[in-house]
């Protein structure tokens, strides 16, 4: 948002009835402004954030979020911005019916994280290392209550995380990306992307589910953001820094700042993992290494290292749009022809990959036509599965013309002598199976149990056992909440990111049905409740219930 301290829209009007009278203009954006506003009742000062009325035209975007707004209400944590209210108004748009949400929230007396980074950056070059590290720490800790609750900010920026006049950290904006991306809404229009392109997780910019690990990624860009004064992907499009985001590795924060130790390479290069696998496991680990961290690094000015290229996603051009081969012949005649690059299609140049001594092709994680980085070392996490490899192929030697002519002795003996020997062996290797059959039964069964239990020792180094404190109440069942519209139905309660026991016992006292199927990950644990169908919040009539699919994590690794 910019933060322009002008005039708005609706400054001077009201909403709620007059309660809250709006000011300044604090900054507006593509989907909402904010103001400075004035609450009457409880004589504070407040900041609202109105949505655009466009946004406001959709009756199932509006009920969305409201509910959203509800969620965040119920996020209390010093780092985080605290909702009062929300709403809807119908008179801020003079009059004319046309419904405006609302979010009534804490004003924040202080600056954008942005704003605090580039005074850093004018005077510094870069962020302090240790003040980069407690900043974040303090966005972690407000995540950490956030994923509890099961809700993932999606878009974490500087942009959305403020710096009091005492130096607290206060991150904002949670549930509205969710709102945005919950399919509800039809709208298209140009400037309503959800979520900032340079933070993106490489599963958001690929259209996958996300969950608290895409939070994870975008903080680790932040950092990097912090402690080297830029970002780690930069192009003049969104398609390049997506593709970037999936496809190419960043460099290490310390060849572009010098004084940065390995320790904190270590931690961002970890959560800029493409797999989400091999990224910290939640906010709270990822807050206690960056805590660690900050207690053993020295309190040192950066040094930057000034022409150091960050990764620029370039290579989107050649994989969506293949060079054209200007040496081949046009086609003759008026006949129009398709593009053809060709049998194979053409080469695309694909980034320098590490030096490689065995020179063997490595499998990538991203575009499958690109070359890629080489996908990183194997955990038990994540193990991609192991292709059959392409042998090299047969070649024969042509023999010379005079190979065939006469005066070269016949091999004919050689030939009948090798049969010979090839019978008499097959025979051998008939009788010895007879007679020491049941011994290689025997070694066999006992080579397939040492596999056996290998395999179950090396999973359960990595097992998660279950958090049996996450649980629902069985109220949520019993007595779940209606629906907005239709007043004979109820909503489906949300089970997910639940421990599956407490999730039984809800089921067991409103008499509903269920039917569980077990899935292959280890950041939630054993027994957790990963996916619902139907989802939660869908509208079901509770005289003929349906049966809920419940898929349930088994705590090993994917």
């Amino acid at each position: 948002m910019s933060q322009d301290g002008g005039h708005g829209r609706y400054v001077g009007r009201s909403v709620a009835g007059g309660r809250y009278q709006l000011r300044d203009l604090l900054g507006e954006g593509g989907m909402a402004s904010v103001h400075l506003a004035y609450d009457s009742v409880l004589d504070r000062q407040v900041a609202i954030k109105t949505l655009h009325t466009d946004l406001g035209r959709e009756q199932a975007f509006r009920e969305r979020f409201r509910r959203e707004a509800q969620s965040v209400a119920k996020l209390t944590h010093t780092n985080i911005v605290s909702v009062f209210d929300t709403g809807e108004d119908t008179q801020l748009e003079g009059g004319s019916g046309a419904p405006t949400p609302y979010i009534v929230m804490e004003y924040v007396e202080g600056r954008p994280l942005g704003s605090v980074l580039d005074q850093d950056v004018a005077q510094y070059g870069a962020m302090p290392v240790d003040k980069a590290l407690k900043i974040t720490a303090d966005v972690l800790a407000a995540l950490e209550i956030s994923h509890e609750m099961g809700l993932v900010h999606r878009d974490i920026k500087p942009g959305n995380v403020m710096m009091t006049k005492r130096g607290v950290v206060k991150v904002m904006d949670f549930g509205i990306a969710r709102a945005m991306q919950s399919g509800v809404t039809s709208m298209t229009q140009t400037g309503m992307v959800v979520g900032t392109p340079q933070y993106l997780s490489p599963e958001q910019a690929l259209g996958r589910g996300v969950d608290a690990r895409s939070d994870l990624y975008s903080v680790g860009i932040m950092l990097f953001q912090l402690v080297t004064g830029r970002l780690p992907f930069e192009a003049d499009s969104p398609l390049a820094i997506a593709y970037a985001h999936v496809q190419e590795t960043p460099v290490a924060a310390s060849s572009v700042n010098r004084s940065l130790p390995p320790a904190v390479d270590a931690l961002i290069a970890r959560a800029l993992k493409k797999n989400p696998n091999e990224r910290f496991v939640s906010a709270e680990s990822m807050r206690d290494e960056c805590l660690r961290v900050a207690q053993s690094v020295q309190a040192v000015p950066p040094s930057i290292v000034p022409g150091v290229q960050t990764s620029s996603g370039a290579g989107v051009g050649s994989a969506v749009f293949p060079p054209v081969d200007h040496s081949a012949q046009a086609p003759q005649g008026n006949v129009q022809t398709p593009y053809q690059p060709g049998p194979y299609g053409p080469s695309t140049p694909a980034p320098t990959p590490a030096p490689n001594p065995a020179h063997a092709p490595t499998p990538s994680y991203g575009y499958p036509q690109q070359g890629g980085y080489p996908t990183p070392h194997q955990t038990a996490a994540y193990s991609p599965q192991q292709g059959l490899t392409t042998p090299p192929p047969y070649t024969m030697s042509p023999q010379s013309a005079g190979a065939s002519g006469g005066g070269g002795k016949s091999n004919m003996p050689v030939i009948v002598g090798s049969i010979v020997v090839a019978l008499l062996a097959i025979g051998g290797l008939i009788t010895a199976l007879s007679m020491g059959g049941g011994d290689d039964d025997k070694k066999t069964d006992a080579a397939n149990s040492a596999r056996a239990s290998a395999s179950e020792e090396a999973a359960g180094e990595n097992h998660k056992g279950p958090d049996t404190t996450k649980k629902i109440d069985t109220t949520e069942c019993t007595e779940p909440d209606e629906s907005y519209n239709d007043a004979d139905k109820i909503k489906v309660p949300n089970f997910k990111f639940k421990n599956i026991d407490s999730v039984k016992a809800c089921f067991q006292a409103a008499g509903w049905q269920y039917e569980a199927k077990t899935v292959d990950e280890n950041a939630y644990g054993e027994g957790t409740v990963m996916t619902q169908i139907p989802e939660a919040e869908t509208d079901v009539d509770p005289k003929s219930m349906p049966k809920i699919q419940l898929y349930v994590s088994t705590g090993d690794p994917a």
